[in-house]
C-alpha cells in the first residue's frame, strides 16, 4: 500500500499532499457578490476572488498545542461534485473496470481470486488511461480518485468509511512494480487458497485482510492526511490465511526459483521482510510504503481462518500436496470416507418404517452395504438403488445427492419423507 502522489510529469518524484482541498481542486473559483451599475443586470454578479496568501493566524488550543489537532481532512467535501462531464466518465468507467470481472466471477461461478486480478489489474489500465488524459489536457484535475483513497484524518466521518475498501483497488500510477508485486500474490496465492476454503469463504476472508490493513493503517495514523492505496494489505491477508490453514500446502512462486515452495517459507519469508522494514521505517529510514497495513492484514485473516474455514471443503491442516499437488484427489478422497457414516451400523429406510424391503432393492441394498467403503462405490450403488426404488412415505421418485459425508437417497417430493442415510451416526 502506497502512501505518496506521484508528480504527473515526473515518474520518479513525490510531493507531499497539501493540507487545503482547494489546492487539490485549482479549478474551484471562490466568488463574491459585486454590485452593477446596470439596472438590466443582476443585482449580484460572481466574480473570482484570490485567496488570502496571509490568513490571519489564530492562536492554537490547548488541545491543538499538545499535538492532538483535528486533521482538516475530516471535514473535507466530496470532490465528486467539483468534476467536470468527463472526469466523472473516467471515475464510472474505473469503477466498472473494478466491479465488472468480479460480477461476472460471480455470476458464472469461476474463480473469485481470478475475478479479483483483473480487477486490480483493469483498475491500474484506467488509472493509465485517466493519467494519459491528463497529461492532454482533456481532464484538468489529475486525482480524480481523491474520494477513494484512504486517508486516515476522515475516517472519523462515516461519509468516508468506504475508502476502506476502495483504496484497495487503487495504484500509483507510474508504479508497475507496486501493482505486479500484488497480481503476484493475488493469483498464485489466491486461487489455491480459494480451493481450500470455497469462494464463500475466500471472499470473507479476502474482506477480512482489506479491512484489517486499512484499520491497522488508520489506527497507527490517525491524524494523519497523507492518502494510501493499493492492494498489499488485502495480499498480505491471503498470506496470513494460508499460513494459518494449511501451512505444509506448496504451491509455484517466484523465490529465487519459480517452484512449489512450502506456504510456510512463503508467508513468513515476506511477513519477517515486512517486519524488518517496518522497524527501519520507524528507525528513521523512512519510505513510503504502508508496513502497517500489510502487517494488519496478515495479523487479521492469521487469527480469523480457524473460525471461518471451520466446516469448509477441505479440513484444515490437512496434509496433501495442496491443490497443485499429486496427491490432492487421494487426500480429498481420504477426507471424504473418513466422514462417510457406516452403513453397516444403522437401519435401512424400510425396516426403521416397519415395512418390508422392496423385492428389486434386496439385492442392490445388500451390496451396498457390504461394498461400500468407497465414494466412487457407494455412489455406484446409490445410483442403482434409486433407479428402482421409490419413496415409502409418498410413492414419488427418489434421487441421490452428494454431501460432505457422501451420497444422500432422498425423495423427489419433499427431503423430509426420504433423506437415508442419517446425518450422524447412532451413538448406542
Amino acid at each position: 500500500m502506497r502512501v505518496d502522489f506521484p508528480v504527473p510529469f515526473s515518474p520518479s518524484k513525490s510531493v507531499h499532499v497539501p493540507l487545503s482541498r482547494e489546492r487539490l481542486v485549482p479549478r474551484r473559483t471562490v466568488c463574491c457578490p459585486r454590485r452593477t451599475t446596470s439596472p438590466r443586470a443582476s443585482s449580484t454578479v460572481p466574480m473570482p476572488r484570490r485567496a488570502d496568501p496571509h490568513p490571519r493566524r489564530r492562536r492554537p488550543t490547548k488541545r491543538q498545542s499538545r499535538g492532538h489537532a483535528r486533521a482538516p481532512m475530516a471535514t473535507v467535501p466530496f470532490a465528486w461534485p467539483s468534476l467536470s462531464l468527463l472526469e466523472q466518465v473516467f471515475i464510472v468507467a474505473w469503477l466498472l473496470a473494478v466491479a465488472v470481472p468480479m460480477i461476472y466471477a460471480i455470476r458464472s461461478r469461476a474463480p473469485l481470486s481470478l475475478g479479483i486480478v483483473l480487477a486490480v489489474l483493469f483498475g491500474s489500465v484506467m488509472q493509465a488511461v485517466i493519467g494519459a488524459a491528463y497529461r492532454m489536457d482533456l481532464i484538468q484535475d489529475f486525482m480524480l480518485w481523491f474520494d477513494l483513497v484512504l486517508i486516515p484524518g476522515r475516517m472519523n466521518d462515516p461519509r468516508w468509511w468506504h475508502t476502506a475498501v476502495t483504496a484497495g483497488f487503487l495504484h500509483a500510477q507510474f508504479d508497475l512494480m507496486h501493482v505486479l508485486g500484488n497480481v503476484v500474490i493475488l493469483a498464485l496465492v489466491g486461487v489455491p487458497l480459494e480451493q481450500r476454503l470455497g469462494t464463500k469463504r475466500y471472499a470473507i476472508m479476502y474482506a477480512i485482510g482489506l479491512f484489517g490493513g486499512s484499520l491497522a493503517w488508520t489506527l497507527a495514523n490517525w491524524e494523519s492526511v497523507t492518502p494510501a492505496w493499493g492492494a498489499s494489505g488485502a495480499a498480505f491477508g491471503l498470506l496470513g490465511a494460508y499460513l494459518a490453514g494449511w501451512p505444509r500446502d506448496e504451491i509455484p512462486f517466484p523465490l529465487i526459483l519459480i517452484r512449489p515452495w512450502p506456504v510456510s517459507l512463503i508467508a513468513l519469508l515476506y511477513f519477517g521482510l515486512e517486519v524488518a522494514r517496518w522497524w527501519a521505517a520507524e528507525g528513521g529510514a523512512g519510505g513510503n510504503v504502508a508496513h502497517m497495513a500489510h502487517l494488519g492484514g496478515f495479523l487479521a485473516t492469521y487469527l480469523t481462518l480457524p473460525l471461518v474455514a471451520r466446516g469448509g471443503p477441505v479440513p484444515r491442516g490437512v496434509v496433501d500436496g495442496g491443490p497443485s499437488g499429486l496427491s490432492t484427489l487421494h487426500g480429498r478422497r481420504d477426507a471424504l470416507r473418513s466422514s462417510m457414516v457406516n452403513l453397516a451400523e444403522i437401519e435401512d429406510p424400510w425396516t426403521a418404517r416397519g415395512m418390508p424391503i422392496p423385492k428389486r432393492a434386496r439385492g442392490v441394498l445388500s451390496s451396498l452395504m457390504e461394498a461400500s467403503d468407497e465414494p466412487e462405490t457407494r455412489l455406484a450403488w446409490f445410483e442403482q438403488l434409486a433407479s428402482v426404488v421409490r419413496c415409502p412415505v409418498c410413492d414419488s421418485e427418489v434421487g441421490v445427492v452428494e454431501r460432505k459425508n457422501g451420497p444422500r437417497l432422498q425423495c423427489a417430493t419433499n427431503p423430509q419423507h426420504l433423506d437415508w442415510p442419517p446425518n450422524e451416526e447412532p451413538t448406542g
